[in-house]
């Protein structure tokens, strides 16, 4: 039985891309889960482990505004920190996991609030981020349930992104093929 980080790391391998990992609450969990697969060094750039706010700024470009107004665990920071991660370590998808495991709440959000993302490859020739999509997880369980299920989920959105762009690219193949029909 294969685990998700191992389809990730061999449906990359197969289409010669790569992932890079921002992570917060997840301290490495996801980064360490996909080094663990055999093969692995063919598809990881690597990964910032971003756990102080500031560094969310500083190493991964998220805006500063915005991490002020709204705190580390928000949508548009998870959004922000896999394209960062993504431009900064030169991979061609970025994932992020932000949120709270506990035991307090933070930045108002209670224990259990996740935010994962993931950043993919822009079309040819286009600026736009095509595979991008952010999740809101709401997670029970104590700490380390929460961090656990948090890294199952951003692999299995990776997962979903990247099926969803091959299935995107084989339509526009047919489409080709059938002189545009």
């Amino acid at each position: 039985m294969s685990s998700p980080a191992a389809d990730v790391v061999g449906l990359l391998t197969v289409r010669g891309e790569t992932v890079a990992v921002a992570e917060s609450l997840t301290g490495g969990l996801v980064a360490a889960e996909i080094t663990s697969v055999p093969g692995a060094s063919k598809v990881f750039r690597g990964s910032v482990t971003a756990y102080a706010t500031d560094l969310k700024h500083r190493l991964l470009g998220v805006d500063a505004t915005l991490l002020a107004q709204h705190g580390a665990v928000d949508p548009q920071v998870a959004a922000q920190m896999a394209a960062g991660v993504r431009t900064a370590l030169d991979a061609d998808w970025g994932i992020a996991t932000t949120g709270v495991a506990g035991p307090d709440p933070q930045d108002g959000r209670p224990v259990g609030t996740v935010f994962v993302a993931v950043a993919g490859p822009g079309r040819r020739g286009e600026s736009d981020i095509r595979g991008g999509k952010t999740t809101a997880l709401r997670l029970n369980g104590g700490r380390t349930e929460i961090r656990m299920e948090t890294v199952r989920s951003v692999l299995a959105l990776l997962l979903g992104q990247i099926a969803g762009e091959q299935t995107r690219n084989e339509r526009a193949q047919d489409t080709e093929r059938n002189g545009g029909f």
